[in-house]
């Protein structure tokens, strides 16, 4: 692993820690000293893959790049780059998932706002309340419509509810029912 380093125009392609903070003691403006001089050597030795910034003053900083790049026309040229891990597998984005037509029983979620009133001073105050219920449904958003219906009937009707887009709606699909 080699190391390149840059402080505005100087810059260099290193071998290892000892390397690196020698050509940076040749900085005056860097000022090395003993713990920043730990501190190189602590990133050197890490498992640690991204760039590291040193501030020198304020807006002013000098990076240190780990590159498997044996040359500095090679790590320009951007030869020795790792090559980026595969994406992990994407679900569906919940609004395409929320339409998708499935005929089943689903479980909904929803966190809403509930009118209730205050014992003793008869005054209204909103609560959030937690519901969860299992339905027979066409589709998650159909499993809301349902969940929603079935509350409006319930409770009052200045309670509000969350879109069914939002993070307060949940559902899952539990199974195709006969």
């Amino acid at each position: 692993m080699n190391l390149y380093i840059r402080y505005f125009d100087q810059e260099v392609l290193v071998k290892n820690a000892d390397e690196a903070v020698a050509f940076l003691s040749e900085i005056e403006e860097v000022g090395m000293n003993p713990m920043l001089e730990r501190d190189i050597r602590e990133y050197v030795g890490s498992n640690v893959i991204y760039p590291k910034r040193y501030k020198v003053r304020p807006r002013v900083y000098f990076i240190i790049i780990k590159t498997e790049a044996e040359t500095m026309e090679d790590f320009k040229e951007k030869k020795a780059v790792r090559p980026a891990a595969p994406a992990p597998k994407q679900e569906l984005p919940a609004l395409v998932r929320l339409n998708e037509e499935r005929f089943g029983w689903y479980e909904g979620a929803l966190d809403f706002k509930r009118v209730a009133i205050v014992p003793g001073t008869n005054k209204f105050q909103y609560r959030d309340t937690h519901f969860v219920a299992r339905c027979k449904a066409i589709s998650g958003m159909d499993c809301y419509n349902r969940i929603v219906d079935h509350l409006s009937e319930r409770v009052d009707p200045r309670s509000q509810f969350p879109s069914a887009k939002g993070k307060n709606f949940k559902f899952t699909f539990l199974g195709l029912c006969k």
